[in-house]
């Protein structure tokens, strides 16, 4: 494979204004002329390899933080986007999308706000809303789909709830996280009872009582246990953290700090410096992970998406959950992998068969139309009601990164990651891949034309030209 050129300019131009310099003045301290400067802060040219050690070296910048993840992460949003036919059948080429993600990323995501607002108003008259008759009836996101690209956006990072998490775990010094909780729980008059309901957790404001179900896991009571503490002790850094945000609405802002307080309780469970440490000590073994730190897999899974601290970042792995039906349920990506923000995953993914093998992990190299490769690891996860007659939640989750991290996962050992015929070809939804001869493609892709043969049948009803 071909070695990806970094074109990094706006973030090169935020770095220089950020520490008040001019043009002139950062070309010398980066040791490269003013016009090629100028050329990489406007993405004619690829940041050089000498640019990134001066960063390093001058500035003791995270040269990671160069990374293209935000912009190809939006050139594959708003390529689904304009795969809506209220586009038409000419959408603008690949080159320019990767150009207005590089040089206007706040144009892009008011595009990408503005075809969401569309989609909303579209789904509201297709369906004969009542809430049309509403006054409070808006033209914009819905709170779910604001929130879910809050988290997008952030690379699932959220550094001053992560470090607030991680000083109340190793407070304790060596105590256990639910005793620790309990203890300071109770230094403001709050009780932690445990009884045989079906509701997870129960605060009673007034009676200072949070009750836990008996019923649930050991792993999801201390969750919750650590999820309350966050919303009693943590408001004010939840609270500033929305304020940063500046969600839309009352409902997305809701939403939001019942995501973050799930943060600070996956944090404080695994914290960032002890759990990125033991992760690359038995090379990501997802077992013995949540086994040291009392967690589920599911949030061994999603704790390893989020570790992108800056300085001491780990591998960027994505992390998606769907549901029996396909549906995405949770989805995130430190990688050039992008997930369709509408509709389903790909259906030659294994996260799919992870509900014909339970209890398995299931294994798969995977290559993606843009040629990058990957190791996917999947596994069904169910969420049992807790009494008899009570509905079982059945998921899939799957976690996985580019292959050249192969060697440090302890599910590679035996995979032949050198031939290129073990990679198996995905896309990321049939609307927009550009595989023309899937044999499970399900739609057409809107960007090409297609023939119709009546005297002929191949696999499709149709050729993609």
């Amino acid at each position: 494979m071909a070695i990806q050129k970094l074109y990094a300019g706006a973030k090169l131009r935020e770095t220089r204004q950020r520490l008040g310099l001019t043009q002139k003045d950062f070309a010398g301290k980066l040791g490269v002329s003013l016009p090629y400067l100028n050329q990489m802060e406007n993405n004619n040219r690829p940041v050089s390899t000498t640019v990134v050690l001066a960063l390093a070296q001058e500035f003791g910048f995270d040269v990671t933080e160069l990374s293209t993840g935000d912009a190809e992460r939006m050139v594959s949003d708003m390529r689904e986007a304009l795969a809506d036919p209220v586009f038409g059948d000419d959408p603008p080429p690949l080159a320019d999308l990767r150009l207005t993600a590089s040089n206007a990323p706040a144009l892009a995501r008011a595009f990408l706000e503005l075809h969401s607002a569309y989609r909303q108003t579209h789904e509201r008259l297709a369906s004969l809303d009542e809430a049309l008759g509403r006054e409070d009836a808006r033209n914009q996101s819905s709170p779910w789909d604001e929130v879910r690209d809050f988290f997008h956006y952030c690379d699932n990072y959220i550094d001053a709830v992560d470090h607030a998490a991680e000083r109340f775990a190793e407070a304790g010094g060596g105590q256990a996280i639910s005793d620790l909780a309990c203890a300071r729980l109770a230094a403001l008059g709050i009780s932690v009872v445990e009884a045989d309901t079906a509701q997870l957790r129960h605060y009673d404001r007034a009676a200072g009582v949070l009750t836990l179900s008996s019923r649930a896991a050991p792993e999801s009571r201390r969750f919750q246990l650590l999820l309350q503490l966050a919303l009693v002790m943590q408001d004010q850094l939840l609270e500033a953290t929305l304020d940063f945000a500046r969600f839309q609405s009352d409902a997305a802002r809701s939403i939001a700090k019942i995501g973050l307080a799930n943060y600070f309780a996956g944090a404080a469970m695994m914290p960032y410096g002890r759990f990125l440490a033991a992760a690359q000590e038995v090379r990501h073994d997802l077992e013995v992970l949540a086994h040291r730190f009392g967690a589920s897999i599911e949030q061994v899974c999603h704790r390893l998406s989020t570790l992108q601290r800056p300085g001491a970042k780990g591998i960027p792995f994505f992390f998606v959950r769907v549901d029996q039906a396909g549906t995405i349920t949770k989805r995130h990506s430190a990688t050039r992998l992008q997930f369709a923000r509408f509709g389903g995953a790909c259906p030659l993914w294994n996260v799919h068969r992870a509900f014909e093998t339970p209890g398995r992990f299931l294994r798969q190299l995977a290559e993606t139309p843009d040629g990058v490769r990957y190791i996917s690891l999947a596994r069904d996860v169910s969420k049992p009601g807790g009494s008899f007659g009570a509905p079982v939640r059945r998921f899939a989750i799957a976690l996985g990164c580019e292959v050249k991290h192969a060697g440090e996962l302890v599910y590679a050992d035996d995979l032949d990651v050198s031939r290129a015929r073990a990679f198996e070809p995905i896309g990321i939804s049939c609307r927009i891949c550009e595989r023309a001869e899937c044999h499970q493609r399900s739609v057409p892709p809107l960007e090409r034309r297609l023939q119709v043969t009546p005297d002929e049948r191949g696999v499709l009803p149709y050729r993609v030209g």
